[in-house]
C-alpha cells in the first residue's frame, strides 16, 4: 500500500453520504440541543452537585468527539464502490478470506473497509479490517494463494495465505 494511501478512509458514496449528513445534524441541532440542556441544568443552581448538568457537559465531550470523528473521517475520504462482479486480488470492499500460516486450520474471514462504513451500514455479524491496520495494507493488492507478512502489535511477524476474495455484498 502506498504511504499516501495510510490516512484514506474507503468509503461508499452511500456512507460518505450519511456521515455527512450525521455530521450536519450533530454541528447544528445537536449542538443547539446540548447547549440548551447545560443551560437549563446550570439555571438549577449549584453545579457541584448538580448530575443533569454534569451529565449534559458529558454528552457535550462525546459529541464534540463524534463531530471532530466525522470531520477527520470525510477529510481523509476516499469515495468509491465495492467491488463487482469476479474479484481478483484484495482491495477495499472485499470479504476476505486468509489462512494463518502457523496454523492452516486456523481461518478468518472479514470485510476489508472502514469500521465507520460499517457502523452507518446499520452493522453485521462480519468483522472489518482498515485497509491501514498492518494485516489490511499487507493483504491489499494481493491475490488468491498469495502468502504475506505482517508485523503483530506485539513486534513478531505474521504470515498469511490469502484463501478467497469476493466482492462483498452486504
Amino acid at each position: 500500500m502506498a504511504d499516501e494511501h495510510i490516512d484514506t478512509i474507503w468509503l461508499t458514496q452511500e456512507a460518505y453520504d450519511a456521515a455527512s449528513a450525521e455530521l450536519e445534524l450533530l454541528k447544528g441541532e445537536g449542538r443547539a440541543t446540548v447547549t440548551a440542556k447545560i443551560a437549563r441544568a446550570r439555571d438549577e443552581g449549584d453545579l457541584s452537585e448538580n448530575a443533569g448538568y454534569h451529565a449534559a457537559r458529558d454528552e457535550q465531550g462525546q459529541q464534540e468527539l463524534r463531530i471532530r470523528q466525522l470531520e477527520s473521517m470525510l477529510r481523509n475520504a476516499q469515495v468509491g464502490e465495492a467491488p463487482e462482479g469476479d474479484v481478483h486480488e484484495v482491495a477495499p470492499g472485499c470479504k476476505v478470506t486468509i489462512a494463518y500460516d502457523d496454523d492452516p486450520d486456523d481461518t478468518d474471514t472479514f470485510l476489508l473497509g472502514s469500521r465507520e462504513l460499517m457502523a452507518l451500514a446499520d452493522s453485521t455479524d462480519i468483522e472489518v479490517f482498515s485497509p491501514q491496520s498492518p494485516l489490511g495494507a499487507a493483504i491489499t493488492g494481493a491475490k488468491v494463494g498469495d502468502t504475506v507478512t505482517y508485523t503483530a502489535p506485539n513486534g513478531n511477524p505474521i504470515e498469511v495465505t490469502v484463501l478467497a476474495v469476493e466482492a462483498y455484498k452486504g
